[in-house]
């Protein structure tokens, strides 16, 4: 009883994590929009739009991203691996809050340390890519580990999982690329945490249909 009333508050955060990742850059950006109709933000803000610039104008990141930091760093996974690969992610998420990025709305001296904001953005962006680079690789090769004899539905799980962790990866190699377009980092923010939220809530079975039966 005490071991299936684990497993079943496992799924549980792991839903939990996923859909705070995926619910988080429309959060922060109806936060954005809502503020921008009393007070008036740079167009420059919106043409290099992302979730962390969203920091100075709405409480969406800092809320969401540091419940879902502390949740991943209290996560209890199946082998010491999977706790030390959450944990730092969950580490990593908690430093992108506590070290704001550098935009169009930022002033000279951000965050809680009162760092200048160009010293700032260098570890935000540091954390950003690690945070990221972390939970493509729990998709990739921690999510995939199981049984020897996999299940049918086991195998299509591993399958999205595979797909999530690309996707994270590819996002993420977009961001740097010399393209130009409104909204590019948020977009491809967007991509990475709708493909990191799914592959949690795969995780956490919240889809019967790729449950074990």
């Amino acid at each position: 009883m005490a071991m299936a009333s684990s497993q079943v508050w496992l799924k549980r955060i792991r839903n939990i994590i996923g859909f705070m990742g995926m619910i988080l850059p429309w959060i922060a950006l109806f936060g954005a929009y809502m503020v921008s109709k009393s007070v008036c933000i740079p167009s420059a803000f919106w043409d290099n739009l992302s979730i962390s610039a969203t920091y100075y104008i709405t409480p969406a990141l800092t809320g969401i991203l540091t419940t879902a930091a502390v949740v991943l760093m209290c996560y209890d996974g199946y082998e010491l691996k999977d706790d030390v690969v959450t944990t730092l992610s969950g580490v990593c998420g908690l430093m992108i809050v506590l070290f704001p990025c550098n935009c169009a709305v930022s002033p000279e001296k951000v965050g809680l340390f009162q760092l200048p904001a160009n010293i700032s953005h260098i570890i935000h962006c540091v954390s950003a890519v690690c945070f990221f680079l972390l939970l493509a690789y729990n998709s990739l090769f921690l999510f995939t580990e199981g049984a020897q004899n996999p299940t049918k539905q086991k195998n299509t799980r591993n399958i999205i999982y595979r797909v999530c962790g690309i996707g994270m990866l590819a996002a993420l190699i977009f961001i740097p690329l010399p393209i130009h377009f409104p909204a590019k980092i948020f977009i491809a923010e967007t991509f990475a945490l709708t493909f990191f939220g799914i592959s949690w809530l795969v995780k956490g079975q919240v889809f019967g249909l790729f449950a074990d039966k």
